[in-house]
């Protein structure tokens, strides 16, 4: 088939395994808002996020009526979320928010990732101070004025509003989620993504005599093991 042929299957590979890992992970999302409030997106504010987020990444409709279909089953296992703390490569703190139907095996599974890598599980609230929750909403940049965009949405709990590689990033305290999100949604505004992240107080450049390959590899099959459920 020659070269070419193999590069552009190499890539569609990789994009399709992307956005397999993206679909599970929704998926789940969307299993536990309904599990907590319901399967009507119109009185659940979590399920109208989650179903907006896997419309953001192509995620089919079939798929998602089929995610809320299935946990509407009283059978349907129950995922329970977790938060767990430790550190990685070179004291790296990192907090993991996970979805399990299996807290055991999860909780042993990260530990043996964790000191795989050269780091350690520490126990609940050991490294939370270190992160501040904030309502992260992710547009489309095109056609869209910044400042009358920061004008509108400011007093709707806007803290901060940055324009990068052609989306807007707009920030908010973790208790104005909901606010912005209905005010998001009352303007017809389209949003790409919407969710809580842990944001770092403070960020430290590793020195370059620990950014070998050897410690890259080692972070690497971590975050392939947990990609979908670890925030640094």
């Amino acid at each position: 088939m020659g070269r070419a042929f193999e590069l552009r299957r190499g890539r569609k590979e990789k994009r399709w395994g992307k956005m397999s890992k993206a679909f599970t992970r929704l998926g789940k999302e969307i299993a536990i808002s309904v599990k907590l409030s319901g399967p009507d997106p119109a009185g659940n504010p979590r399920l109208r996020v989650a179903i907006q987020n896997a419309k953001g990444v192509n995620m089919p409709k079939d798929r998602i009526e089929a995610a809320i279909k299935r946990a509407s089953n009283r059978d349907e296992a129950d995922f329970q979320e977790i938060v767990y703390e430790g550190y990685g490569p070179h004291g790296i703190a990192i907090v993991m928010e996970c979805a399990t139907d299996n807290a055991t095996r999860s909780v042993a599974n990260i530990r043996h990732y964790l000191t795989k890598v050269g780091g350690s599980l520490s126990t609940a609230g050991a490294l939370d101070f270190m992160f501040e929750r904030k309502g992260v909403f992710v547009l489309n940049s095109e056609g869209v004025n910044l400042e009358d965009l920061e004008l509108e949405l400011i007093d709707f709990g806007a803290e901060d509003i940055v324009e990068d590689e052609g989306e807007i990033y707009i920030y908010t305290q973790y208790a104005d989620f909901i606010g912005m999100q209905r005010a998001l949604e009352e303007r017809g505004i389209a949003v790409t993504s919407a969710d809580i992240q842990r944001i770092p107080t403070n960020t430290v450049e590793l020195p370059e005599d620990q950014q070998d390959d050897q410690c890259s590899s080692k972070k690497s099959k971590m975050m392939k093991m947990c990609k979908s459920c670890i925030i640094i």
